[in-house]
């Protein structure tokens, strides 16, 4: 598995990705009981599943029934997903949370560079007043690894926010403002930060506390109110151990062990035709002992060099965390 887990991680071609994308499907195929059903049940031999396109993805929807286990050790940790009360939530158990810890600490810094010279200011109270959140154990981390003093979460003290944003400025302070949606539009109702260098990052969803925006509208409002030119968003989830970042529009790209592939909307067993919107279907390769073929609840659209664009939810799906809907 060490040899695997180093493959994953040094993956720089097109040909590796797949390599090890066949490579982590075998062993999913054989280990995780979840999966294996799902694929004898769509009547597909695994041994003729040779390129990237044959392999299988699960529906998203296993993370809240069943455990989506690839390994026979015990989970260091379990992560589970926002919700409304009464909402089945999902649950990904993680039986080597360094797998989580490589995989962020490697994107963030293919993304931002390292974190240790950056202040890191984190405005994402609801997440912090649940348990089980992914993204607070990847904050926590960051936090931890940043060396600035200033560094640290903020939760209903925007008036703190605002007075230490001015600070960071008036230094020139390299500085990330991670924040759930609906904080950073409450702080700006309140306060204009007027802080053209900063980096504002948006994890999406509005945890019912507004009404889902489309993403022009909110990111209009959000670069008004914080004073710059764009505003970078994060795609992640509970069932994913990677993350996918925009620097703006709306448009993410992934690191190199994760991939976007679209399905047909109307025959989910089939890839989309090229340039048309489809079901986001994740391959994350992080989720070694879980499942790292995904088909998610999204839709989007993928551009010619891999990047994509979350467009909006199949109908009926779940509101949840870290993506919009289109409204």
């Amino acid at each position: 598995m060490t040899d695997l887990i180093q493959q994953i991680f040094s993956i720089s071609s097109s040909p590796e990705f797949e390599q090890a994308c066949l490579a982590v499907f075998r062993h999913q195929a054989s280990n995780c009981e979840v999966y294996n059903a799902y694929i004898h049940h769509l009547g597909i031999n695994t041994s003729a599943v040779n390129t990237l396109n044959r392999i299988p993805y699960l529906p998203i929807s296993f993370f809240k029934t069943l455990p989506v286990l690839s390994s026979k050790d015990k989970p260091e940790i379990i992560f589970s997903s926002s919700g409304t009360t009464g909402m089945v939530q999902s649950q990904h158990l993680v039986t080597d949370v360094s797998l989580y810890e490589q995989s962020f600490n490697k994107a963030f810094e293919q993304f931002y560079g390292k974190i240790e010279n950056t202040c890191l200011l984190a405005l994402l109270p609801s997440y912090l007043e649940r348990d089980g959140s992914s993204l607070i154990y990847m904050v926590d981390a960051l936090l931890k690894q940043s060396k600035h003093p200033d560094s640290g979460y903020f939760l209903h003290n925007h008036e703190d926010l605002y007075d230490k944003l001015q600070e960071l400025k008036a230094a020139g302070q390299k500085t990330i403002l991670i924040g759930v949606t609906y904080a950073l539009l409450d702080f700006i109702e309140k306060y204009k930060a007027d802080f053209p260098e900063l980096i504002v990052m948006e994890t999406g969803g509005m945890k019912g506390k507004r009404k889902e925006m489309v993403r022009e509208e909110l990111h209009q409002l959000l670069t008004a109110g914080f004073g710059v030119s764009t505003i970078h968003s994060e795609y992640g989830m509970t069932e994913l151990l990677s993350q996918a970042y925009s620097y703006g529009n709306g448009v993410f790209n992934c690191p190199p062990w994760m991939k976007i592939c679209l399905r047909d909307t109307n025959d989910p067993l089939s890839p989309a035709p090229d340039n048309k919107t489809g079901g986001i279907n994740i391959i994350d390769l992080a989720n070694l002992n879980s499942c790292s073929f995904i088909a998610t609840q999204d839709l989007g659209r993928v551009f010619q060099d891999g990047s994509f664009e979350v467009l909006g939810r199949f109908d009926n799906a779940d509101i949840r965390g870290c993506n919009l809907l289109v409204g």
